[in-house]
């Protein structure tokens, strides 16, 4: 009997795991289909932007409960695109990304708080010019499901934050040009095979 029961307990046991394993899906950003698009004031007269262009991360996505799921993003900082190779030169220099020194930024979910079915406050750690602060991305989930183009499973988000620039260290031309930046996220994630 009580090698019926220890056998009765590990059945249990696995399934739970099994459950828990099964409860959330590991999916990989589409570097094709994410863009990290920041925008900061530039002396009142207008709003420059630039894009990132090489973004890689990892979803751990629980669909029966969300607030579960986990994101972890590396952005290749050498990719900034702002459309001029001047003006990329110079962000990517020691005033302000400092790419040679700091080649990436990481986020890194902590927490994430769900104001809706499908948007969220995700808590974060943004890593950028070697320092570390909180940031909260103002997220919404747009869609999950096949896609009609590669046919895999996918899940696609908005999201949107302010950074202060100089948290982090980059000071260069303030107050003249802003402080607050401003960050808009578009990004599908497949589901890992």
């Amino acid at each position: 009997m009580k090698q019926f029961l220890s056998l009765i307990t590990a059945i249990i046991i696995v399934g739970a795991t099994t459950n828990l394993a099964q409860a959330a899906d590991k999916y990989k950003l589409d570097p094709r289909h994410t863009n990290i698009i920041w925008k900061a004031g530039h002396f009142g007269f207008s709003f420059p932007s630039g894009k990132f262009t090489n973004t890689e991360g990892i979803l751990i996505l629980d669909e029966k409960d969300l607030s579960k799921s986990k994101i972890e993003v590396t952005i290749n900082l050498a990719t900034i695109n702002t459309g001029d190779n001047k003006f990329d030169g110079h962000l990517s220099s020691p005033d302000f990304f400092n790419v040679k020194k700091y080649k990436i930024a990481k986020f890194k979910s902590t927490k994430i708080v769900m104001k809706s079915v499908d948007q969220a406050n995700i808590h974060g750690a943004l890593t950028l010019n070697g320092i570390t602060k909180a940031v909260i991305l103002d997220a919404k989930l747009n869609k999950i499901g096949p896609s009609p183009a590669t046919k895999q499973k996918t899940a696609g988000f908005s999201a949107t934050t302010t950074i202060k620039r100089s948290e982090f260290g980059i000071k260069f031309g303030l107050p003249a040009i802003e402080d607050n930046v401003k960050i808009d996220i578009e990004t599908e994630a497949i589901l890992a095979n």
